[in-house]
C-alpha cells in the first residue's frame, strides 16, 4: 500500500479518520471491481444531480454507458463530476451506542468524463462490460449492429484523482465498557447469487457463469 499521505489532489485527501485512507491504485481498482454500480454527481443548469449507474473498469479508467440522448452523459463530458462507490461488509456491534460502526470499502473519484467515439474501441469497451460480468459470453450473443452501437454512448473517467476509505476491523470499545454484559462483535454482510429464473422460451437450459461464482476477498459471495 502506498503512503497514505500521498493524496493525488487536495480534494481527494481524506481528513476525517485519515488512518482509513488509501491512495494505492490497486486498492482503489479492487473496490471499483467489487461494486456493480456507482453514484455519479454532476450539475445541469446549476442544479446538482446524483444518479446511480452501472459501471465497469478497464485498466486505469472507469466506464459507464447509456442512451446517446441522455442528458446526464452529455453533461458529464462538459463539466466536472464526482463518483462514489460504497460496499457494506459488516455490522459492528459495540457495548455502547456511540461505538457501533460498520465495516465498509469506499472510493471517491473526481474528474471529467471523455466520450469513447471510435466504433471499434466502443465495441471493445462494451465487450469488457459483458465479459466482465459473464466470462466469454460476448461471443455467444447475437452480434451488436451499427444502429445499436451508434445509439449507445460510452464514457470513461481516469482513476488518477481518486481515494479509498476502508474499515475492516472489529469493535473499538472504551476500556471501562469491556465488562458490560452485552454481545459485541462483527456480523458479516455478503451478497449472494439467487436461483436463476430462465425465460420459458430460452433456447439453452444451462445457466452461464458469472464473475460472482467464486468467492474472493474483494468480491461478492455466491452460494
Amino acid at each position: 500500500m502506498s503512503d497514505k499521505s500521498a493524496a493525488p489532489s487536495p480534494r481527494t485527501r481524506i481528513r476525517r479518520m485519515p488512518e482509513r485512507a488509501s491512495y494505492d491504485t490497486d486498492a482503489i481498482a479492487a473496490i471499483v471491481d467489487a461494486a456493480l454500480m456507482c453514484n455519479v454527481a454532476f450539475q445541469i443548469d446549476g442544479s446538482v444531480h446524483a444518479i446511480p449507474t452501472l459501471h465497469w473498469r478497464d485498466g486505469q479508467h472507469l466506464y459507464i454507458h447509456g442512451a446517446k440522448a441522455s442528458r446526464m452523459l452529455k453533461a458529464l463530458t462538459e463539466g466536472e463530476a464526482c463518483l462514489t462507490i460504497a460496499l457494506a461488509d459488516g455490522l459492528v456491534l459495540a457495548r455502547s451506542a456511540l461505538h457501533h460502526s460498520m465495516n465498509y470499502r469506499s472510493v471517491v473519484i473526481y474528474g471529467r468524463f471523455e466520450a469513447v467515439t471510435d466504433p471499434r474501441e466502443k465495441q471493445r469497451s462494451l465487450q469488457a462490460l459483458i465479459d466482465g460480468l459473464y466470462p466469454e459470453r460476448w461471443e455467444t450473443l447475437r452480434p451488436i449492429n451499427d444502429k445499436e452501437l451508434n445509439a449507445t454512448s460510452v464514457l470513461r473517467i481516469a482513476l488518477d484523482e481518486a481515494s479509498a476509505k476502508v474499515r475492516n476491523w472489529g469493535v473499538k470499545d472504551d476500556a471501562e465498557d469491556l465488562a458490560w454484559p452485552v454481545w459485541a462483535g462483527v456480523i458479516p454482510l455478503n451478497t449472494r447469487l439467487g436461483r436463476p429464473l430462465a425465460e420459458q422460451d430460452s433456447k439453452v437450459s444451462e445457466v452461464p457463469a458469472t464473475r460472482f461464482d467464486c468467492r474472493s476477498e474483494n468480491s461478492f459471495e455466491s452460494e
